[in-house]
């Protein structure tokens, strides 16, 4: 396609050029691609955020348990809506469901 082209785009029903219905349909496969992580009273979670945990947990394979009100810094997301991936002393490879931890 060259830079004078048009493309119906049936979403608008209009006329596009060809480069700006690319770019529209790029940015709509971002927005689609990205999933909100929401903690267990609704904040919304991002890369980096600390969280609280808000009940005692077993880590499996870990033998030990995370207590209530213990912090996780740096938490990652994960791409799934109900998990987020941390790090915690002596722990490698911690998944936490995020219904059981709040933003600090």
């Amino acid at each position: 396609m060259s830079s004078d082209d048009y493309v119906y785009d049936e979403d608008s029903g209009e006329w596009l050029p060809a480069a700006d219905l690319a770019a529209k349909q790029a940015a709509q496969s971002t927005a689609e691609n990205t999933v909100e992580v929401r903690d267990s009273v609704g904040n919304l979670l991002a890369d980096g955020d600390q969280v609280t945990l808000i009940k005692d947990l077993d880590v499996k394979g870990a033998g030990q348990t995370l207590k209530r009100g213990t912090l996780i810094k740096s938490i990652r997301l994960t791409g799934d809506a109900q998990e987020i991936d941390c790090r915690f002393d002596g722990i490698k490879g911690l998944v936490l469901r995020a219904e059981f931890v709040r933003k600090r």
